[in-house]
C-alpha cells in the first residue's frame, strides 16, 4: 500500500525552525520528485518545494526561498523540509506528495499539485507573531 506521512509540525514563534520529515512506504516504482505543498482554510493548495530525486535539482517559491530547505534522496530515508525564519504567513497544514509517473521532469515544473501522485494527510505548522 503507497503511503506517505509527514510529522513534525507544531507552534512556534516567529523566527523559530521546524524541520518536517515524510516517509513514503509502498512505493510503486521509480519515484521522480517529492514535493512539499501547504494549505491554509479557504485556499488552494500552494507550492513550496520540490526536489528530483535522484538529481541535485531543487525547486522553491519565492515565499520560502532562502529560508526553507529540502532535502532527502535515498528511497530509504524520509524527505525533509527544514524551515527557518519562520513567519506567521507560512502558519498552514503542510502535505508532502510524491511523483511516480514523471509528470514533473517530462513538463520541467514542479510546482502544480496536479504533476503528483500520492500525497500525505497533512501535518499543522502553526507560527504566532
Amino acid at each position: 500500500q503507497v503511503q506517505l506521512k509527514e510529522s513534525g509540525g507544531g507552534s512556534v514563534q516567529a523566527g523559530g525552525s521546524l524541520t518536517l520529515s515524510c516517509v513514503f512506504s509502498g512505493r510503486p516504482g521509480s519515484t521522480y520528485a517529492m514535493g512539499w505543498f501547504r494549505q491554509v482554510p479557504g485556499k488552494e493548495r500552494e507550492f513550496v518545494a520540490a526536489k528530483e530525486w535522484g538529481g541535485e535539482n531543487s525547486y522553491y517559491s519565492d515565499s520560502v526561498k532562502g529560508r526553507f530547505t529540502i532535502s532527502g534522496d535515498n528511497d530509504k530515508n524520509p524527505v525533509y523540509l527544514r524551515m527557518n525564519s519562520l513567519e506567521p504567513d507560512d502558519t498552514a497544514v503542510y502535505y508532502c506528495s510524491a511523483d511516480v509517473t514523471g509528470n514533473t521532469i517530462y513538463t520541467g515544473s514542479y510546482s502544480r499539485p496536479s504533476f503528483y501522485d500520492h500525497w500525505g494527510q497533512g501535518t499543522q505548522v502553526t507560527v504566532s507573531s
